[in-house]
């Protein structure tokens, strides 16, 4: 059994300083994965539609004449609408401000459920959501796949995890900000016997070594800890699980350059299946140690923000036309961008640098999260500048949005359960009337919502599973509770609904019976988070409002005026609006054409 639960979380600093300026291991295909059309991978990718990949689909009847040159997409991970609104009534000159002035604000859009970092990106990028694309978090299960290191297939038992977090890194124990690609720079060296000051200190530095990371970070995936298919007998990797294609493969098709960063090499997801989709990839691993004690760059908001600051130099340096690492003149991107993790460990992190993490009791931001915003702003106003500054102004565009936003706000609402013992009681009830069998939980991911995998997945399995959570009742940490004690407790496991089969495969728009997808949804009680310890205040992965209600703002020279749209929407429009932008046909998407993903409207 397998139980996913994340602690990843961290705090905030001065900005950093502006920067201007084949894979054949074991049984890896010969040829470098990124380049082979995945159709092959049985279950995983299905049959690769060429038209959209290749983009004859691109620029037909549905296509209207391109509305700027480039687009910069900025996904500030946990920002809500809310936060937006407050941050510029109290800071009516920031660059946020601005940048809301001179654009469209859609004041009610939502991100994708499961509202986990990776189906929320990969929606953006795609215009699909997880039943869909069959990416429903950044680590899961999957029935069909093998475990990694398979070498016979033909008698290997079916079902692995599937991580597509650090966990996939060649480096491990420690993990690196390189993710294993051996850089040898001394300010890299220094992280592990670094204090934590230091490694703050020392941040332009890093942000200098760290710059000369691959653009193809998918070499540095280990094809060990990657997951086999049965048909193949090769390691899947990110960009084959995907089921369609990406803005970056359209544009590409077109002679478009196309840039990214992210977090974990993993995004190399966003390749899409054809694997060439991004031709500079920059993905710094967040989850890397970054001081003596062992913390990674989410345990304090200071190291996150020296760790977001490594990705605005490299967005800066592909504003000024060079590659990420400000080396070679390669031509500003035509689809660029990055997210910021500032906020997100802002909301969830009790405490850093001496400021309270998450939400004052009036919703408004607490001290730590007002100085992550104060970043995020800062780093907003750096871009605005590099684009006037290249003459740029008249032809970018840019979208800010979120992955996810975070629950709970309210922190006296919040009820921290540990998810653990309730898969331990389900499994051994599940073997009290069941001797001899196999656990019933496989996998479970619990963040403020609960996805479950079974080992039976019949229906009289799936309603024990339910009828034993729903009957359950469990004890729950409040904020105010040191680790270890209890002072309330809650209904249903701390779930208001659950799903399971096929009504779970519904919910997510999945086929029926889809390898990728959770045997069981559980929708978490408001204020709910999952959690044996005391290190977080708040998380995301659910479907309260709190973790879909984020920001969405498209800016520059595609929109004529400033203008409020109260419309509902979805953060999948971003991926064909900014197909719309650049002048290709939003339906070169399969997702699009699958979903009817519609471009954000009023533009």
């Amino acid at each position: 059994m397998f139980i996913r639960n994340r602690y990843r979380f961290g705090a905030a600093v001065a900005a950093t300083g502006l920067i201007l300026t084949s894979l054949a291991v074991g049984q890896a295909s010969a040829a470098h994965p990124g380049t082979v059309e995945k159709a092959a991978v049985t279950g995983i990718a299905r049959t690769v539609d060429n038209s959209a990949i290749d983009g004859r689909a691109g620029r037909g009847q549905d296509a209207a004449p391109a509305r700027t040159t480039h687009v910069l997409l900025l996904s500030v991970d946990g920002l809500h609408q809310s936060d937006l609104v407050w941050y510029i009534r109290n800071h009516p000159r920031s660059a946020l401000a601005a940048l809301v002035a001179g654009g469209t604000e859609y004041t009610h859009a939502k991100t994708t459920f499961p509202s986990d970092s990776f189906p929320g990106m990969v929606a953006q990028l795609t215009g699909g959501g997880p039943g869909t694309t069959g990416v429903f978090y950044d680590d899961t299960f999957n029935h069909q796949l093998l475990a990694p290191g398979t070498i016979d297939c033909s008698t290997a038992h079916p079902g692995t995890e599937v991580s597509w977090t650090e966990a996939a890194d060649r480096s491990q124990n420690p993990i690196t900000l390189d993710a294993g690609q051996g850089l040898t720079a001394a300010a890299l060296k220094a992280l592990p016997t670094n204090t934590l000051a230091r490694t703050v200190a020392t941040a332009p530095a890093i942000t200098a070594a760290i710059l000369k990371m691959t653009p193809t970070p998918q070499t540095l995936l280990d094809p060990a800890a990657l997951p086999v298919d049965p048909a193949t007998c090769l390691p899947v990797y990110p960009s084959q699980y995907l089921r369609v294609n990406t803005v970056f493969e359209v544009a590409r098709s077109h002679g478009l350059r196309t840039a990214w960063s992210d977090k974990h090499a993993a995004y190399e997801i966003l390749d899409g299946p054809s694997g060439t989709g991004i031709q500079d990839l920059f993905t710094p691993e967040i989850n890397s140690v970054a001081d003596a004690v062992g913390d990674d760059w989410t345990t304090d908001n200071a190291l996150t923000q020296v760790y977001d600051g490594t990705k605005v130099a490299a967005v800066v340096n592909e504003i000024n036309g060079f590659d990420h690492s400000g080396t070679h003149r390669v031509g500003t991107p035509a689809i660029f961008g990055m997210n910021f993790q500032t906020v997100s460990t802002a909301e969830k992190l009790p405490l850093s640098d001496g400021l309270a993490g998450g939400y004052r009791t009036d919703g408004t931001p607490g001290p730590l999260l007002r100085r992550a915003l104060d970043f995020v702003d800062a780093q907003v106003g750096i871009f605005r500048a590099a684009i006037r500054h290249q003459g740029m102004a008249g032809n970018t565009t840019i979208i800010l949005s979120a992955k996810h936003g975070q629950a709970p706000i309210d922190g006296s609402a919040l009820r921290r359960v540990d998810d653990g013992k309730i898969i331990d009681g389900l499994n051994a009830a599940w073997a009290a009337h069941h001797p001899g069998a196999a656990a019933l939980v496989t996998f479970s991911v619990d963040d403020d919502g609960m996805l479950l995998w079974l080992s039976e997945r019949s229906a009289a399995a799936l309603s024990f599973a339910r009828n034993f959570l729903l009957d359950h009742t469990v004890p729950a940490n409040r904020i105010t509770d040191p680790k270890g004690t209890y002072s309330t407790t809650v209904r249903a496991s701390g779930l208001t609904r659950v799903y399971t089969g096929a009504a779970a495969d519904t919910l997510v728009r999945a086929k029926a019976g889809d390898p990728h997808a959770p045997d069981l949804i559980g929708i978490a009680q408001p204020g709910v988070v999952y959690t044996g310890g005391v290190k977080k205040i708040a998380e995301h992965g659910g479907n309260s409002a709190a973790d879909r209600d984020v920001a969405l703002v498209v800016s520059g020279s595609a929109v004529t005026h400033h203008a409020v749209n109260s419309t509902a929407v979805q953060t999948t429009s971003i991926a064909p609006t900014i197909l719309a932008l650049l002048g290709l046909n939003p339906r070169a998407l399969q997702a699009v054409r699958i979903e009817h993903t519609r471009v954000l409207p009023g533009l």
